[in-house]
């Protein structure tokens, strides 16, 4: 079994003994992300909309690296601290996800990395089997 790492200038860097994501053949395993920018490495100031963008986006960067994109994304996984930010992710999530829509679950926990207030991991297949190229 290949593995390969997958690394983005355009998303977070690891904040901890992780990678962005792994890619095994035409799957990859994107690490949660949290609504950290990129640059600053700072978390996004604003409302739970500005963090749930920033988050697809990240998502968005780190897929796009392994040679896919959001469109690729079989399985999502959303993690909030406040579940009456649901709907919002819903409505968000319309935005950036055409259907058929991946599974997804939803999840409410007591706290994230850094205090955030989201976090998504996901897994998409991409039709490109061969290895992926950083950006």
């Amino acid at each position: 079994m290949a593995r390969t790492i997958i690394h983005s200038d355009k998303a977070p860097k690891a904040i901890g003994t992780y990678s962005q994501a792994v890619k095994v053949d035409n799957t990859v395993y994107l690490s949660g992300q949290i609504p950290l920018d990129p640059t600053s490495m700072e978390m996004v100031s604003g409302d739970i909309e500005v963090h749930i963008r920033r988050v697809f986006d990240n998502l968005r960067a780190v897929a796009q690296a392994a040679g896919g994109d959001l469109k690729d994304v079989v399985k999502l996984n959303v993690f909030l601290i406040d579940l009456n930010n649901f709907a919002k992710v819903n409505q968000i999530m319309a935005e950036y996800f055409q259907q058929p829509y991946p599974a997804r679950a939803a999840v409410g926990v007591a706290s994230l990395p850094k205090g955030a207030s989201v976090e998504m991991d996901a897994i998409l297949v991409t039709s490109n089997q061969g290895r992926a190229t950083s950006v």
